[in-house]
């Protein structure tokens, strides 16, 4: 087997900066034999193998190798026959980074699999990738997970030195205001709040580049490659899913009117839902729907992934309730079922959580009822949790908005 491999393996182990440990490095079960980690491009993935890497391994360890299928080396060796000598080299775990850049990769990760059975694999794609469902040579022999960007709270770890722990959703409904008082003497985390709003949700701030610059490259990337390469799709529409996706950012969040999108963009209504779909499995944009509603049907609610993608798409032009409502989508879409009733202005969460998302300072009067709280944890549907933005600390049923960011 080339040698290169392995002086680039130890490298890359060597030089690896991994300030934030990310949580999913303990919720993944490493005992498994195929284990698959999707996220968009940008977000760390091959940060993260290589830090799995050096923590179980270190350098110069034999057993594990990292690989990167962007190696031309790779046009003319499939990943099972590279596998296969790993093997009579004493190799044990093969990390792959952007296995879809290889062809026909399910069938030579279940060849993998059938072959070696004292092989694990470990795996890297694309958050566009359908793992399972339109790959039966996976089903049933893969753990697929998925990493995301920063949380508010590893940002604020990141930046401060600290180490809070994340909390669930149902301890920071029912003990808000004990928890506030045990992170507030040690950080004010609205000097800090802003700046995650504008460029803390994708590890790369942490390169000496412009963030917004790369950020636009990144996204670029993830429609000429990540969209056009996984889903098939010909050249020639790329700039047809662009447009759309800038259509979509510019208009701020809200139901699309998938007739105009069609004509502006002058395709059919259906092709529209179906570039919609893959904005959001590229992580672009997420879809509201009522409760029990999804996809084909037309969303309630378009609005960007992520605050950070409003400030580089647009940035003289994001609202601060449209960025604030942003952040607590994309916080709580990691473990929880986000929805809209009708024409409310509220957040339905799991199907029996009522949110708002309000101004601390705004004048705009609210009611606020005490009994809300999870004191009886049977919440009355028409009850109404406000996560509040301007402010860090809350009362009973009012919670500050930024603690939604420690949900991971």
């Amino acid at each position: 087997m080339e040698e290169a491999f392995y002086r680039t393996h130890d490298y890359l182990i060597e030089h690896v900066k991994a300030p934030v440990r990310r949580l999913l490095m303990d919720e993944i079960n490493w005992d498994d034999r195929m284990i698959g980690i999707k996220g968009s491009r940008g977000i760390g993935k091959t940060t993260f193998l290589l830090q799995y890497a050096k923590e179980k391994f270190g350098v110069g360890d034999r057993r594990c190798l990292y690989i990167n299928t962007n190696n031309f080396y790779f046009q003319n060796m499939g990943i099972a026959e590279f596998a296969g000598e790993f093997i009579k080299n004493g190799g044990r775990v093969l990390l792959i980074d952007q296995v879809f850049k290889q062809p026909n990769w399910s069938r030579e990760l279940r060849q993998c699999y059938e072959q070696y059975p004292q092989l694990k694999v470990i795996f890297t794609g694309s958050s566009v990738m359908r793992l399972k469902e339109a790959n039966p040579e996976l089903n049933g022999i893969v753990k697929s997970y998925n990493l995301r960007g920063f949380s508010f709270r590893e940002f604020l770890n990141l930046e401060t030195g600290n180490n809070f722990r994340p909390y669930t959703l149902d301890e920071i409904i029912a003990d808000h205001e004990h928890i506030v008082r045990q992170i507030l003497p040690q950080v004010s985390p609205a000097q800090y709040f802003q700046d995650y709003l504008h460029h803390g949700f994708y590890p790369f701030f942490l390169e000496h580049r412009n963030y917004s610059e790369n950020l636009l490259k990144t996204m670029n990337m993830m429609t000429e490659v990540d969209i056009l390469l996984v889903k098939q799709i010909e050249l020639k529409y790329l700039t047809k899913i662009k447009k759309l996706f800038y259509l979509l950012a510019v208009d701020g969040p809200g139901a699309p009117n998938v007739s105009n999108l069609a004509e502006e963009i002058q395709t059919s209504r259906a092709t529209i839902m179906n570039y919609i779909k893959y904005l959001a499995d590229a992580r672009l944009i997420n879809m509201i729907y009522p409760v029990g509603e999804s996809f084909p049907k037309k969303p309630s609610k378009i609005m960007m992934h992520n605050p950070n993608l409003m400030y580089a798409i647009y940035p003289i032009q994001c609202d601060r309730q449209d960025v604030m409502e942003t952040f607590f989508v994309n916080q709580l879409k990691r473990d929880h079922r986000v929805n809209q009733r009708g024409k409310e202005p509220c957040y339905i969460i799991d199907e029996k959580k009522k949110f708002r998302i309000i101004d601390a300072k705004s004048q705009h009067k609210i009611r606020y009822n005490s009994d809300t709280l999870y004191a009886r944890y049977n919440m009355d549907f028409d009850s109404t949790i406000y996560a509040r933005y301007n402010t860090e600390i809350g009362k009973e049923n009012r919670i500050p908005l930024w603690l939604f960011g420690f949900l991971y």
